[in-house]
């Protein structure tokens, strides 16, 4: 009995150490996607506009806000993907191509949010020229 009872604790053990190393490497994967350099250019973007006494209290709301977020991006991974696939997507952006392409991605993201704000000011335009 006292057998069995170890060998269970064990596999739970090994269980929770492989999610917890599982979890790390997806923390890992979305730094390196450059999917959290485009939540801290948003960030300071809208902080930028915040009055310098209320910053403080902004940013930690802010971090407050967008955990729900994170932690919904890590299960999307940890759903979506085993852990050796996570590994092997990794390696690519490790590798000297997944950097380039993490480079490009978060330009093409700050050019895609610049050229948002300038079609949604021309939209809000065509949208007054027909509502009157």
């Amino acid at each position: 009995m006292k057998k069995i009872l170890f060998v269970v604790a064990f596999v739970c053990a090994a269980n929770f150490a492989s999610a917890q190393d599982a979890k790390a490497d997806v923390k890992k994967l979305i730094q390196l996607t450059g999917a959290s350099a485009q939540m801290d250019m948003a960030k300071k973007q809208v902080s930028g506009m915040i009055p310098a006494d209320k910053k403080e209290a902004f940013l930690k709301d802010f971090d407050a806000l967008m955990k729900p977020f994170q932690d919904k991006q890590e299960q999307f991974y940890l759903k979506e993907f085993t852990a050796d696939e996570i590994k092997q997507i990794i390696k690519f952006y490790e590798s000297p191509l997944g950097k380039k392409f993490t480079d490009k991605n978060v330009k093409l993201a700050e050019q895609n949010m610049a050229d948002t704000q300038e079609m949604m000011g021309k939209m809000q335009e065509l949208m007054m020229k027909y509502m009157q």
